[in-house]
């Protein structure tokens, strides 16, 4: 369920080129992705991590401790919608991160896209994990294998939704379960 080690790899050189230093994480687990952020975004960098399941997230953080990275995550245990809703009553955060990874509710996607899209500066880069979930939405309905086939519509809507968004720069990356690198044009 952790982001793969190449898309990982990936999503540093992504962090480097856009020069992040503030940055949003929907959807954390157990925190490689985060740790991977933390460990790459400059030392008064600062990181918005939201997932529902504290007790996951308090796997990995002694190994983000140990990598003396922890200052820089504001972990907030809690639904990703309601936070970024709150993120977005403050004006100040409208168009000042620089960088968000999603790997949560397949289904909510492109609820957390049009409330990103808000939160990201122009030329900032939105990273979403799971986008070709497993290979399922290549297949025909019939041939999808049952573990895949509950959240196969959803992801297939938000693909077809993302390339058709005019504010964004799209790349479909077959790195891990597929990752979706959008860039903000306006």
């Amino acid at each position: 369920m952790g982001t793969a080690a190449d898309a990982g790899q990936l999503m540093t050189m992504l962090l480097k080129l856009v020069d992040a230093k503030k940055t949003i994480e929907v959807g954390v687990f157990t925190g490689y992705s985060l740790l991977l952020t933390a460990l790459t975004i400059p030392e008064d960098g600062k990181i918005i991590a939201i997932d529902m399941n504290r007790d996951s997230y308090e796997i990995g953080l002694p190994v983000i401790k140990r990598a003396g990275v922890d200052h820089k995550i504001d972990f907030r245990e809690a639904e990703a919608l309601p936070v970024l809703d709150q993120l977005l009553k403050d004006k100040e955060n409208e168009g000042s991160f620089d960088y968000a990874f999603v790997d949560a509710d397949k289904v909510n996607y492109w609820n957390y896209h049009e409330m990103l899209m808000k939160l990201l500066k122009v030329g900032g880069v939105i990273v979403y994990d799971n986008t070709l979930w497993g290979g399922s939405v290549a297949m025909p309905e019939e041939q999808t294998p049952e573990v895949f086939k509950s959240d196969r519509q959803a992801t297939l809507e938000f693909n077809k939704l993302l390339a058709g968004d005019p504010r964004v720069q799209l790349s479909h990356v077959p790195l891990g379960d597929g990752i979706t690198v959008c860039r903000r044009i306006y």
